[in-house]
Parts: structure tokens; C-alpha cells; sequence
């Protein structure tokens, strides 16, 4: 593989922190690396650095002559006096981009809703956000450097970039660069890991999932201090490989070794538990939706559309849905913040409602104060995860420092800010807890973190959020908004990208007349009450779907039997080979572990071994997936 770009023996000082000292890296064609640390240690500087943005302290960045790096900062450079296609494409005669088939794709895929001729400084953060992203791919790069690419995208946007990104450019060719906190992102583009940390860079090979696992089995040959974090990593490494996702696309052989890995591990929540405690906290009743219809002026159809949602004790629902669907309004009313057009809204007389919104508006009440003092006014304890908590062991728990005690809450970072906040809801002890878009500003282990804070936590809980890692972590039901109306997603939130996907394509075709039409069908009466109920009625969408065309045995190629037993000798052959490159693993790992753990070359020299092993047995298990998938198993 051809070397495009990297640094040598870097060094970046800023003011009142060293950020890099002494980093080596290098990017290849093909890499598609993702990179993750907590905030603040240098994951942006990182890319800067990378892609020229950013001259070093001491060190030189290297580069290829002929290389193009495009970057995506975390805020725009936009003409807000410009209009959308002139950000886009700039003075580009039309006839050029709009015969351009790959142009054209991208426009058609993030901005196909976003009026051409509006003026830039008239769009939404997110609107704004896509612009610039379609601005950027529609360019010609060998490098794409790309800073938090999913802030303000839905679902359904993210799903679309991680697809464009993956197919971008052939196997072997042009190189991605992304820092996000998005993980089901990164494990769906991503190939290659760097961890920023301590003023280092540390590869990982591999996506996200793999990156947890190899965290894992580092940090338990450290040091027993690293003891409490493992036991976190472990948590993470336990939903990773339950999820659908792992067992969909995991080898059977590699899923049974994950399994066995994680089985002393609990299970994530004990529903139970957290039922009976929310009952005793509120009662039987929470909140009642019946036949609630919202209606604006100036809008075309209701916001929400004759909705009918039973929400119990202990409930645990995601919401999704694109932006402006009326998820924001739904959780009004749910609050009894928005009175309905029509129905009715039935309030449990001992809910308390608790918001973490988007914009922590909650904390500008505290305007200079420092943290100390804040949490000073607190004296009551929590009960989480059954241990009773200070303010103090809570705020600890959530990452601060002493020294960030002294910090006034107007000068922390957005992530501090948001985990300041929701440690401050918890300690009022809601026992609903609404939380719109949390994930913003945390980084991988600050979102572990809340989520297992989530988990212990005794309430019914409702969670708006693009982060469909987050969504499928911390709820056990999932809902979508579309068109007014509010449907179980028993499939979680692949079933709703389908379902956007079948109506995109069923009613791209229809009239404005045919479009209120299907709706009209569709929308006859359903009621979204528990789940369960919600599930019998599946298959009500927005319009009827198009019809299913399941893979059949006479849709697969059509093998002879010798061609069927030389694939399934195949799959034995790397079964069996994979067993023997993890003994001589184990057997590398046992070296290591009575080695002298100060003789850091020997240690470098194990982990190299073990890498190259790993690596020979990713590629058999590739060659296992494609015999299996070309059998039809």
C-alpha cells in the first residue's frame, strides 16, 4: 500500500498543555481509521496536525506530493450571504455537477430537501451541516479528514454517509480519517483505531467492537489499578457482542469465544428490579396518550396524528425520527407543556418529569459559580446502582477532577457542562427522565459511563437521539415518528430505516392527492399501547409497504457439489486453523505476562506477534464469511 501522509516524531505545545510528545504515524491507501480518546486530549488537534491545518512544535508532518486531504472541521466556513447551490457547488456551470451521476448522488442523499436557492444563513445547524459535508464529498480527495461529520445529522442522514464512505473509493484506494463519538459509525466504516491518550497515539486494528475487545485484554494484563476500569470496558463488551449487530456478522466459532469471554458478566439491567422500583416511586400510572392530535398554522397535515401511547413505570422507549417530525412536541405534550388540538393527556399525580435538553438552558442559571459550590447545595444522597451516592462520588463517578471543581460552570466544555447537568437532575430525583440528544459533546467512555449510570437508574426513562448505539443501549423499546403517527419498531432502528427507505420509495412516485390518500389508509385506527401490542400491528406504515422479495435458494448461484464441498472444506480447514493461532496466542500472551513488565521493547515485541497473529486469523475468518455466504448459510 502506497504511503499518502503521516508525522514524525511530532510534538504540539499549547499555552497551558503539551498534547503530543514524540508521535510517529502513518496513513496508507486504504486505511479507514477512526479516532477516539477523551476530550481534550487531542483528538481534533490530531487531524489538524494530519491534514495541514496545524504546523507542529517540533517534528515535521510528511506527505505525499500528490496527495489531496479534504477537511471537515467541526464548524463551517460557510458564505451565510451565499446560497445553498453556491455552496455547494460554487460558480459550476449546472450542466457539469447535474451531469454527474456521482454529484448528483450525493446532493440526492444528504440535501435532496434543502431548498437550492434559500440563503445559507437561513438554515438550521443541521441543514448547515449537510451542506458543508455535500460541499466537501462532491470534491475529488485521496484523504478525507473528517471532525465529528455526524453532529446534527438524523439516522437516516448518518446511515447514507457511512454507506457513501464505505463505497467511496475501491478496496486499496483513498484513505478516511474521522473523529466521532458516534461507535455504531465507527464500526460500520472504520477498519483501524487510534486511541489519543497521554500525549500518545495508540493504533488498534480493527472497528469499534474490536477496539473495546483489545482494550480489554490490555488493561487486565496492567496493572491491578486499572482493575475498576476494565470492569467498564467489559460492560461495553458485553452489549457489543449480544447485539444483533455481533451476532449477525461474527463468524459462529468467533461469537461462541466472545460469549465465553463475557459470561461471568451480569446482564446490563435487571428489569425486574428496576419495575418494582419504579412502581413503588409512581404508581400504576405515568402518562396516558388518547387520541392526541396536535395541529400548527401554516403546517400541511397534523404534527402528531390522532396518537394513542400508554407510558408505564419503569418503561425504558427511544424515539426516532427525522428532523422535524415532531419529536420535540411529542415530548411537550407528553409533559403537558403542549396542549393537543384534540384527545386527551392523563399525567400520573406523582410523576416528576426531569429534562436534559440539547441546549443545558437549566445551567445558566449558575452564571459564574464555580462547581464546588454548586454541588455544595445539594446535600442529599442518591441511590444508584444500589450504593447511595454523594454529590461528590457522583461527580467523580461522571469524570471531574478536583482541580475541575474549581472551575466556574460557564468556562466548562460542552461535554463537562452536559454531564454536570445530568448529575444534577439525578440528585432532584425525577422519576421520569426525559434526555434529548445526551450523547453531544461526551466522548466513547464518558457516553460508557452515563450509560451504566442509566442502567441502575429506577424511573421510566424516554431518550431522543440520533446515536443508534445509544438508542439500542439504554431503552428496550424503540419507537418511530413518521408522518404524525408513532409506531413500535420491533426490529429497533434498522426496522426503521426500512420503513423510511419503503415509503421513500412508495410514494416517491404519488401526487400530493395520492400521498393524503395512502395516508388516509394507512392511518385507520391502531393503538400504540405496551409493545407488545404494538408489535401485532407491525405492519401498519405510513403507506402500505411495497411488497417483500425474500432471497429464495433459486436467487443464489447455482453451485455443483464439488464446488459445495471444496467451500465447506474450506471452513473447516480455517476453523481448525484459527483454533491453533489462538493456543500459539494464548501462548504469546502467557510469555508476556512473565515477562519483565519495565522491559518495554520484550513487551513490544510479544504485542507485535500477537498482532501479526490476529491479523492471519481476521483473514481467515473473511474467507470463512465468504464460503458461508456464498453457500446461503
Amino acid at each position: 500500500m502506497a504511503f499518502l501522509l503521516g508525522c514524525e516524531k511530532v510534538r504540539v505545545e499549547f499555552p497551558t498543555k503539551t498534547v503530543f510528545e514524540g508521535v510517529s504515524l502513518g496513513v496508507d491507501e486504504g486505511d479507514r481509521i477512526g479516532i477516539v480518546g477523551r476530550n481534550g486530549d487531542g483528538k481534533s488537534t490530531l487531524l489538524a496536525l494530519l491534514a495541514g491545518a496545524l504546523e507542529p512544535d517540533d517534528g515535521r508532518v510528511l506527505r505525499n506530493g500528490t496527495v489531496r486531504v479534504g477537511m471537515l472541521g467541526q464548524t463551517d466556513a460557510l458564505d451565510p450571504e451565499a446560497t445553498v447551490g453556491e455552496a455547494i457547488v460554487g460558480d459550476l456551470p449546472e450542466y457539469e455537477w447535474a451531469g454527474d451521476a456521482r454529484i448528483r448522488d450525493i446532493i440526492a442523499g444528504l440535501a435532496r430537501d434543502i431548498p437550492w436557492d434559500a440563503r445559507v444563513g437561513t438554515l438550521s445547524g443541521g441543514q448547515r451541516r449537510r451542506v458543508d459535508l455535500v460541499r466537501l464529498l462532491i470534491g475529488d480527495w485521496d484523504v478525507l479528514a473528517l471532525d465529528e461529520p455526524t453532529n446534527h445529522l438524523d439516522v437516516r442522514a448518518i446511515t447514507w454517509l457511512a454507506g457513501h464512505l464505505k463505497n467511496r473509493w475501491r478496496a486499496g484506494q483513498g484513505a478516511l480519517l474521522v473523529v466521532t463519538h458516534d461507535r455504531w459509525f465507527l464500526d460500520e466504516v472504520c477498519l483501524r483505531m487510534w486511541e489519543v491518550h497521554d500525549r500518545t497515539v495508540e493504533p488498534f486494528e480493527g472497528g469499534f467492537s474490536a477496539y473495546i475487545m483489545q482494550r480489554v485484554e490490555r488493561d487486565r494484563l496492567a496493572a491491578l489499578a486499572e482493575q475498576k476500569r476494565q470492569n467498564e470496558l467489559r460492560r461495553e463488551l458485553a452489549w457489543l457482542s449480544r447485539g444483533a449487530r455481533a451476532r449477525a456478522t461474527k463468524p459462529k466459532f468467533h461469537v461462541a469465544a466472545a460469549q465465553a469471554l463475557i459470561a461471568d458478566v451480569p446482564p446490563l439491567r435487571d428489569e425486574l428490579a428496576l419495575k418494582r422500583m419504579a412502581m413503588a416511586r409512581l404508581g400504576k400510572q405515568v402518562v396516558d396518550l388518547e387520541h392526541v392530535t396536535v395541529r400548527f398554522d401554516g403546517r400541511e397535515g397534523p404534527v402528531l396524528d390522532d396518537v394513542d401511547w400508554i407510558i408505564g413505570p419503569g418503561d425504558r422507549y427511544g424515539i426516532v425520527g427525522e428532523n422535524g417530525t415532531g419529536k420535540t412536541t411529542l415530548l411537550r405534550v407528553i409533559q403537558g407543556l403542549q396542549a393537543p388540538t384534540s384527545g386527551r393527556v392523563k399525567i400520573g399525580q406523582t410523576v416528576r418529569f426531569a429534562v436534559l435538553s440539547q441546549h443545558l438552558d437549566d445551567l445558566a442559571r449558575f452564571g459564574d459559580d464555580r462547581v464546588r459550590q454548586v454541588i455544595s447545595r445539594y446535600s442529599r444522597r442518591t441511590m444508584l446502582d444500589g450504593k447511595e451516592m454523594t454529590p461528590a462520588q457522583l461527580l467523580e463517578k461522571l469524570g471531574f477532577t478536583r482541580a475541575d471543581l474549581n472551575e466556574p460552570v460557564c468556562d466548562l466544555s460542552g461535554g463537562q457542562k452536559r454531564r454536570l447537568a445530568l448529575m444534577l437532575i439525578l440528585l432532584d430525583e425525577p422519576n421520569v427522565l426525559i434526555l434529548d440528544e445526551p450523547g453531544n459533546d461526551l466522548d466513547t467512555d464518558m457516553l460508557a459511563v452515563v450509560e451504566n449510570l442509566l442502567d441502575s437508574w429506577p424511573g421510566t426513562l424516554l431518550l431522543v437521539t440520533h446515536d443508534r448505539y445509544l438508542m439500542e443501549r439504554v431503552t428496550d423499546h424503540q419507537f418511530a415518528l413518521m408522518d404524525g403517527k408513532l409506531r413500535h419498531l420491533p426490529g429497533g432502528v434498522d426496522e426503521y430505516l426500512k420503513l423510511a427507505d419503503e415509503r421513500e420509495a412508495t410514494c416517491s412516485g404519488m401526487g400530493a392527492g395520492d400521498r393524503r390518500q395512502a395516508r388516509s389508509r394507512s392511518d385507520s385506527p391502531a393503538r400504540t399501547k405496551r409493545p407488545q401490542d404494538a408489535s401485532a400491528r407491525a405492519e401498519l406504515a405510513w403507506c402500505a409497504p411495497t411488497d417483500a422479495h425474500p432471497e429464495t435458494e433459486s436467487a443464489r448461484p447455482q453451485l455443483s457439489g464439488g464446488e459445495i464441498r471444496t467451500l465447506r472444506k474450506l471452513m473447516q480447514s480455517n476453523e481448525r486453523k484459527v483454533e491453533t493461532l489462538k493456543g500459539k496466542i494464548d501462548e504469546v500472551r502467557a510469555q508476556m505476562a512473565a515477562a519483565d513488565p519495565t522491559d518495554f521493547t520484550a513487551l513490544g515485541n510479544f504485542q507485535s506477534q500477537i498482532n501479526d497473529l490476529q491479523q492471519q486469523i481476521d483473514t481467515l475468518e473473511e474467507e470463512w464469511l465468504e464460503a458461508a455466504e456464498t453457500l446461503g448459510e
